[in-house]
């Protein structure tokens, strides 16, 4: 066997990990011999190798080629600290797209709720990153919840030692951030408050991922099938939607709430090592994970909100995809009757890998779970302040598997750039096209659906009438409006107006505002109004796919909320 440069290395590697057959899998693990006793002298060298073995151990051609990635990349910190050792600028690691490395060190801004778990999960182990925190006004009026007579400072002097009152408070000179979010977790507040409280601070942590089971690096479970690839990947243009989508729906398999806490650490520690915090990633509910066990090794986790953290009117559903027991992409989906808006993100490492047709089971596995049958992606997944999307051309993708525009001047556009590549097959629509392509939402109807009637939709057009109510009729006093709107709800569904305090009380005064602005509801059958009471109490209620099921059978409300969000009101 040829001994080959370090460069060549790579550059076969590379060349290599889509490739498969017999011939192919047997060059790839000759290969990865001679890479695990070669040195790369450089961050981005190292980092190339990391992607290709991260890609080679979610679509490996054989046995062979999984068990040598598992042994490198068990090893890789190693690899890192040399580098470490040798002085270079371990910056480089730093990026979203290749943070994570194991043997790296990160640094972030955390959520409350994330900066909770990730204390239980790597304890000891998290620093202020005092050098990076200069933030005097957050501090000055977020640390005397916790840390008395600190206003006789604050409030009045000038160079203020943060630390000495801080190492004061909680008894030592630690760095550690426990203390201060401990403090925090113990004021008498809702779990949103304090998460509200917390994260105006702004405060930076480090920590070191080392060997971690928690970075991109050895973050996979062996599963009791892989899937070996020995043919070409399933390409975009083999994908049909339609063909898809009319496929006997996957099954769910509903979790226990110990497994679904497991899929809620692994979320936590997929999001956390890419820098990315959302909502329904770090508040999932494990009670209500389910997970489909798909062809080809892909397991799809789908979940909802904790009652306490849901939305006031969408339903909530966010989920993970496991190739072989790799973390490859996230989702994000929010639903209001049959409606449904899709976040779908392949990690970049993954994105040479079937993604058009793992894109068609995620959304299979959510018209099963949500009901869903007009499915519109986000702007922002095309490319709307995202110039990663365009430079990928990511509103194509969408478009050749059979999403349209909502507008109709963005229509046009799409036909009249359809016409040119159909006239000349080299053409590319330029960004500033693809930028204009990307200015609103595109939209996927199922069969039976009503073309076009939710192009227009958005709950923020509401929330905007809700608002333009309360500032008319109230003065823009939310106490009042709220509880006007609630007392007139009680009276017109005919029961009592249920306490603040409770769930259920939160989400009645939520729904009363926006039902205030329906003329006629007195008038409603006794059915329907029954029906409303039954979805208001679901909303809260351990199963908000049930409140979304319920949402798609009461017609006379959709109809209502398609007609108050259908128009912006500004």
């Amino acid at each position: 066997m040829v001994v080959l440069s370090s460069k060549r290395l790579l550059d076969e590697l590379e060349d290599s990990r889509y490739r498969f057959g017999h011939a192919e899998a047997a060059r790839v693990f000759e290969l990865l011999v001679q890479a695990e006793s070669a040195s790369f002298k450089d961050v981005p060298s190292l980092i190339r190798f990391h992607e290709v073995l991260m890609v080679l151990r979610a679509f490996p051609p054989n046995a062979r080629v999984l068990r040598r990635c598992e042994s490198i990349l068990n090893r890789f910190h190693k690899r890192v600290e040399v580098l470490r050792v040798a002085g270079a600028d371990m910056e480089d690691f730093d990026p979203l797209e290749v943070s994570g490395i194991a043997g790296t060190t990160m640094q972030d801004a955390l959520g409350f709720d994330l900066m909770r778990w990730l204390i239980r999960r790597m304890p000891g182990k998290l620093e202020i990153a005092w050098e990076d925190y200069d933030d005097e006004r957050a501090m000055g009026s977020g640390w005397p919840r916790v840390i008395p007579l600190l206003e006789e400072d604050s409030q009045v002097e000038a160079n203020i030692p943060w630390r000495k009152w801080l190492d004061a408070a909680q008894g030592s000179r630690s760095k550690s951030p426990d203390w201060l979010v401990n403090r925090y977790e113990t004021l008498d507040v809702s779990a949103s408050e304090k998460a509200r409280l917390y994260d105006a601070l702004h405060m930076p942590v480090r920590w070191r991922l080392d060997n971690s089971s928690i970075s991109r690096t050895r973050n996979w479970k062996r599963p009791s099938n892989v899937f070996y690839h020995q043919e070409p990947l399933m390409a975009r243009k083999d994908i049909s939607l339609a063909r898809e989508l009319a496929r006997r729906p996957p099954n769910l398999k509903q979790l226990s709430p110990r497994q679904g806490a497991k899929v809620m650490d692994l979320i936590r520690e997929v999001m956390l090592v890419r820098y990315r915090e959302l909502y329904g990633t770090t508040l999932g509910d494990p009670r209500s994970v389910v997970r489909a066990d798909l062809a080809r090794g892909v397991s799809i986790f789908l979940w909802n909100l904790q009652p306490q953290r849901r939305l006031p009117l969408r339903a909530y559903t966010a989920g993970l995809t496991l190739k072989n027991g790799v973390p490859i992409n996230y989702i994000e989906a929010i639903g209001l009757f049959e409606w449904l808006e899709v976040g779908f993100n392949t990690f970049y490492t993954f994105r040479g890998g079937e993604v058009a047709w793992i894109f068609s089971q995620v959304l299979c596995c959510l018209r099963e779970f949500m009901g869903a049958t007009c499915i519109s992606m986000y702007p922002y997944q095309l490319g709307q302040n995202n110039e990663e999307a365009i430079e990928s051309g990511a509103f194509w993708f969408y478009r050749k598997l059979g999403f349209r525009p909502g507008r109709t001047d963005l229509l046009r556009l799409v036909e009249r750039e359809e016409r040119r590549i159909t006239d000349d097959p080299k053409y590319k629509s330029p960004a500033r096209t693809l930028r204009r392509l990307a200015d609103s939402h595109v939209f996927y109807e199922l069969p039976g659906t009503e073309r076009g009637l939710w192009d227009h939709f958005s709950t923020r057009n509401i929330g905007l009438r809700v608002n333009q109510t309360m500032a008319k009729e109230f003065g823009g006093d939310q106490d009042q409006f709220r509880h006007a709107a609630a007392k007139s709800l009680a009276k017109i569904l005919g029961g009592p107006v249920p306490e603040d305090a409770l769930p259920y009380g939160i989400d009645f005064r939520n729904f009363a505002m926006v039902l205030s602005l329906i003329p006629g509801i007195r008038l409603w059958s006794a059915a329907e109004k029954n029906s409303l009471v039954r979805i208001i109490r679901t909303k809260s209620g351990r199963d908000e796919m049930q409140y979304l099921h319920l949402l798609q059978a009461h017609h006379r409300l959709r109809t209502e909320f398609l007609r108050l969000g259908s128009k912006s009101p500004l």
